[in-house]
Order: structure tokens, then sequence, then C-alpha cells
């Protein structure tokens, strides 16, 4: 009997057992939560951010998963080794598409070996679309994982989940897949803004550099890369610049075939930051003065000397010949050793006035600010220094005073002493800034790139370049000696040189206009007209108050730098730019729109041409590209296609977003140019001095069109 009553206990025992486990599964399910499945290190289920199905075209759910410690599974691309998830729903009904996303990856490191996948436990978003909306889904999954430790082991689970119809109520598991939603890489388009955001993709050989912004800055930045076909990328490198907000981050393809250039492949970027991530598609843009080892930085030193000496033919250091041919003139006839000794110190002030803009320029970037050539002309009290000092040397010209500058600035332009040849150079190098020449832009752009030592490199050999004139003739002095000697001819050539320099002061002061407004930068324009009167009464004083004059100059230079902030900032002028002509010399409507980096994708995307000018009033090569190609003839012609969008980026005065995109493209002076379309949806920058035939060879590639070239 007892037996008897044992067995009957165990019986109920057994019934309750499955009623409690029977209730506490429908509960589970009733959750949106499957059953845990385990195979070795591995479990997971099956979970959904709603208890039924509702009338949802799309059901969010989450393929969980828990890791024993020490293991792990990967990523969509694992790297060097490893296989993503494969999933099979064939035994599912009612399920017409299931898609897996996937959480921003981790990096793992092992003997060399890298690659990207998930340890502990992970939570893929999946977002499920049923044949019918409302029916009962019921969803039947076999998953197969690699995870490995010391060893590799693929793993298959087979998972389960039924969802009721009813009211698509939250589950329990809604909260966790919202999470994990929130860390899949959010998609942006290259140079977007959010908070991170991928600026730029470069490449070229097996090099590859990356550039990311974030607003509130990095704290450990990784980047995974994918291509097709696939190729395995090192762990990458990080510089940071403007406190933490900006990195470069470079990676290698170890073991790279010797045909293998990135350059011009598609790939896809996807960049994390902790919780932060975003996902790029982008096609990689030339490196340029890739891998920068020493061969390449002896060739960019070479290609800087070359801008420098071209620099000289620039429309910006026109004015400056003035001082240059007296500069000539004034050792005709004298000894062959002082003829080498001044001109060896003007080339000393280009070189020291290139080292000390770079010097500038270091402490700018190191400080976080905007870095590029020529942005002193941003600076209304830049300007202002420019226009006295501008017309302080158009007075002495014309004979109105004799006493030395401050020697901060220089002493007397002429006589035995070094101190003028070597302020003609610096001052030559001030006035040389605003403009660029080919090959200038691409060795500035790979000075302000890199680090302190490039910087000072580049610049000095810029400095080299411009100075070459000077110092061919210290090579061979006897070319000063076959000039005439200094005579009263030269008063009237002095007079005429000073015209040209006050010519230079007249643009400077159409630059200030734009910077603080025609009333501050008129009153500077008359101060200094009256700084040329006083200079001009002191010459005709009598001795003992001949101190009058410049006294008075000097107030009234004083007076120049103080006006700007007493009449503060009016509202100026629009930028010149010029009127466009047709074929036949008519004029047609000016159809440049205001620069907007965040429109140029959407335009290519609806099949539009977009020709971006970055320009500035102070950048006398963007006005002769606007006048001698951009508002004339074919250009002009083709400016008028609705199809094509011209955005003009001023850059006369600072502004982040135009800094920005001319750091993407690994610019860092103006002018510059470049053309998108469905045919070049990265662009084609072209050169600093335009030419009919190029800017319409880019706009016929950007477009798809035959060039028309043979």
């Amino acid at each position: 009997m007892n037996g008897l009553i044992g067995r009957m206990g165990a019986a109920v025992a057994l019934v309750a057992a499955s009623l409690v486990g029977g209730a506490s599964s429908a509960r589970a399910q009733d959750a949106g939560q499957g059953a845990w499945a385990k195979a070795g290190p591995l479990e997971a289920r099956l979970v959904s951010s709603v208890r039924a199905v509702g009338d949802l075209a799309t059901v969010p759910l989450g393929l969980e998963l828990r890791l024993e410690p020490g293991w792990k599974t990967y990523w969509r691309s694992p790297g060097d080794a490893g296989y993503p998830p494969r999933l099979d729903w064939s035994g599912s009904r009612n399920l017409k598409e299931a898609t897996l996303a996937y959480p921003a990856p981790h990096r793992f490191s092992v003997l060399g070996f890298e690659s990207a996948g998930y340890d502990v436990e992970a939570l893929f978003p999946l977002r499920v679309q049923p044949v019918a909306p409302g029916q009962p889904l019921d969803l039947s999954l076999t998953a197969d994982l690699l995870v490995c430790s010391d060893i590799c082991v693929p793993q298959i689970v087979t998972l389960s989940l039924a969802l009721p119809t009813g009211p698509a109520l939250p589950g329990d598991s809604a909260n966790n897949i919202a999470r994990a939603q929130s860390l899949v890489p959010r998609v942006g388009a290259l140079g977007g803004e959010g908070l991170v955001s991928v600026a730029a993709v470069r490449g070229s050989g097996d090099a590859l550099e990356v550039e990311a912004t974030a607003p509130d800055g990095f704290v450990s930045p990784d980047v995974f890369i994918e291509t097709d076909p696939p190729l395995s990328f090192s762990a990458p490198k990080a510089v940071f610049s403007d406190s933490d907000r900006r990195v470069r981050l470079s990676l290698k393809v170890p073991d790279a075939p010797k045909d293998l250039d990135l350059s011009g492949r598609a790939v896809t970027v996807t960049l994390v930051d902790g919780a932060r991530a975003v996902e790029t598609p982008a096609t990689v843009a030339p490196l340029v003065g890739a891998g920068a080892s020493g061969n390449g930085l002896v060739a960019m030193l070479g290609v800087a000397l070359l801008g420098g000496l071209i620099l000289n033919l620039m429309p910006c250091v026109l004015p400056v010949l003035s001082l240059k041919l007296l500069s000539v003139i004034a050792h005709g006839g004298r000894a062959t050793g002082a003829v080498r000794a001044g001109f060896l110190a003007s080339a000393a002030g280009i070189v020291t006035s290139f080292l000390a803009l770079a010097a500038a320029l270091l402490a700018v970037k190191a400080a976080g600010g905007a870095v590029g050539w020529g942005i002193q002309f941003q600076q209304p009290l830049f300007l202002v220094f420019m226009v006295v000092l501008v017309t302080l040397f158009s007075a002495n010209l014309w004979g109105l005073f004799e006493v030395p500058l401050p020697r901060a600035l220089a002493d007397r332009l002429e006589g035995d002493g070094l101190a003028g040849p070597f302020a003609t150079g610096a001052f030559a190098t001030l006035l040389a800034t605003p403009c660029s020449a080919p090959f200038l832009g691409t060795a500035v752009g790979f000075a302000l790139a890199r680090g302190p030592v490039e910087i000072l490199a580049i610049f000095a050999a810029l400095g080299v370049g411009l100075a070459a004139p000077y110092l061919l003739v210290a090579a061979w002095p006897r070319v000063a000696a076959w000039l005439p000697r200094p005579g009263r001819w030269m008063l009237r050539l002095r007079a005429l040189m000073g015209v040209a320099l006050a010519g230079t002061a007249l643009w400077l002061l159409s630059v200030l206009v734009v910077q603080v407004g025609p009333v501050a930068a008129g009153g500077i324009g008359a101060l200094m007209v009256g700084l040329v009167l006083a200079l001009w009464a002191g010459r005709r004083l009598p001795s003992r108050s001949g101190w009058a004059g410049p006294a008075l100059a000097a107030g009234l230079a004083f007076a120049a730098f103080a006006l700007p902030s007493v009449v503060g900032p009016t509202m100026g002028v629009a930028s010149a730019t010029g009127v466009a002509t047709d074929g036949a010399g008519k004029p047609v409507a000016d159809r440049w729109v205001r620069f907007d980096p965040t429109a140029i994708r959407e335009r290519v995307a609806a099949g539009q041409l977009v020709f971006v000018d970055v320009t500035a009033d102070w950048c006398i090569t963007c006005q002769a590209n606007k006048k001698l190609v951009l508002t004339r003839g074919a250009v002009a012609d083709r400016f008028t296609d609705p199809a094509l969008i011209a955005m003009r980026a001023d850059w006369t005065r600072p502004d982040d977003s135009i800094a920005r995109f001319l750091a993407d493209h690994g610019r860092y002076g103006i002018p510059f140019n470049i053309v998108y379309g469905p045919g070049a949806p990265q662009g084609i920058a072209l050169p600093e001095l335009l030419s009919e035939a190029a800017v319409i060879d880019a706009l016929n590639r950007a477009s798809n069109r035959a060039s028309g070239r043979s």
C-alpha cells in the first residue's frame, strides 16, 4: 500500500511539475522570449520586443547570445579568421524575410592577427516581416556560429519563438533590443555631421588613412574597413588634433600584393568610439604624399621648392616687384661682395619669414584652430597692419621720410646695411601668402596634415624656392654689375613704384571692407591719406619742429588699429564675383549659390553636377580665375545649364565648414575648385590656375560625357 501511495504521489508531483513548467514556458512565450539553447560554451535564444504580432508589418526581434569567459564569436566581416553567423529560417511559418543587424564590434588582436566580433554576450537586432501581418508568427532558426578561444569550434543551435495574434504590447526584452539597436552603427554620408562622423578616406598602395571628427572629442576610436574582395588591415594608429575632436587613423594591408592600390577602391568604413559608431560607404581618394617616409618627404620637398619658385610669378607677388627692382638697381656698380651679401640678406628674410609662418601655424594647430595658407588675411588687424606697412613703404619711396623704420620692421631700404634687404624679403613673403601656385597647394596640404618636422621642412623649402632669384644673383653677383649705376633717374622710378604700392594698399582696403564694413575701412583709408600728408608736411617744417609730422603720422597709424573696434562692424559689401558673360560677351545671370557641403551628395544623387569654388577676396589668384575663366566663354555657357549647381565658398572671413571641407580634400590653401557629378561622386579636383579646357573636361567627366578630345 505504501508503495502504491508513493508511486501515486510521484505521478502527481510529475504532473504538477509539468504544469508548472508549461506555465513558465507559456509565460516566457507571452513575454516574447524563447527558450535558451546551449551548445558548448555558447547559449542562444530568440527574443521579441512585443508579446504578440498586432498588425505590425515589421516585428522587432533579437538573437541573444551568451558566451563563457574567454570565448568570442564574429562580426559580419570577421577579419583575418572566422566567419559571421549563418542563419537558416526555413522551418518558420508566416515568415517573409528576416534581416539581422550587427552592433558595433570589438577588435581582437592575437599574435599579429586582427579580428572583429563579440565576447561575453551579444544581442543582434532582427527585423522580421510576416507574410500576413496580424497572423501568428512561428519562427524556427538554425544558427551556425563559430566560437573561438584557444581553439575554434563551430556550434549549431536550433531556436524557436512563437508570437500569437493580439495587441503588440511591449515584451520583457523590449528595452534590451532597443539598446542593442542603438549600438548598431548609424549609416552616414562621408563628411556628414553627428556624434562621430567620417570626414575623409584616402589611400595609396597598401596605405589607408581615415579622418574623423567628433564635436565632443574622441576617447578610444577604432575603425574597421570592408572591401570587395576582402582585404585584411592592421590595427589603426591614431593621431589626434583639435583638442581630440579630430583623429587621423592610419592602416596598412600586411603582405599586400605588389600591384595593390587602394586609391579609387569602394570601401565601407565602420568607425567605433565606445558606444558611438557610424558606418560610411566611400570611395578611397588619393593619399597626398602617401607613406611620407624618407623618400616621400624628399619628393615633397622638391615639390615645395618648385611651388615656391613659381610663386614669384603669381599676382600677389607682383606688387613686391617694385622693391625687388629697386633692390637690384641699387646694387649697380657695387662691389661683388656687397652685392652677394645684400641678396643673401633678402633670401634670409624670405626663409626666416616662412619659418615664422610655419611656427605660427603650428601654434594655431596645437590650440585646435583651423590652419591654412593665407588665413592671416582673414584677420582685420593683420590687414590693418599690412595697409599701414605698405603706406609707409610708399611714403619712403616718395621721399617723404628718411628716418629708418622701427627695427622690428626694417631699417631703411637702401644703404650698405643688411637690415633693409632682409626686410624686403620678409615683406615679399607677407604679400605672397594670399596667392596659391601650382605645386604649392600640394606641398602645404602635405605639411599641414602632418607633424612639426614636416611643416618646418616644407615651409623652409617653399622659402628657398621663393628666394631662388635672390640666391641666383648671390651666386653670380656680376649680374648686378651690368646694371646702370644709380642716379637722378631713380627718383622717378621710385615715385612710380610708390604708386604701385599705393595700389596694393587700396586692394588691401577693399578686402578690409568685407571684414569690418565700409565705414571702418573708409576711415582707415582716410587715416592713411592723413599719414602721408603728415609726413609730407613734416618734410617742409623747420628742423626744430620737423618731428611733428612723423609724430602725427605715428598717431594716425595707431588710430588705424583702434578704429575697427571703435566703429564696430557695419554692413559690408558682397564679395566681388565678377560678371559672367556668354560666348558672345553678353552678361548672364549670376547662378552662384551659397556653399552647402551637406547638399552636394543629394544634388549628385539627383543626377546634377556641382561645381564648388572656394575663394576669398584676398586671394588674387582666385579673382584671376573668376575673371579669366569662370565668368566668360564656354565655362559661363556651361554654368547656365539648370542641371549644374555652382556653389561659392567664400573664405574671406573664417568659416569652420569651409576649413573642414578643404582639410577633407587634403587642401589648406586656396583657390580650390572641385566638380562633383554622377560620373565623379567623390569629386574631380582642379589645378590652382584654372583653364577653360580643364574646367570643361572635368564637367564632362563628372557628367559621364565624352571629353571631346582625341
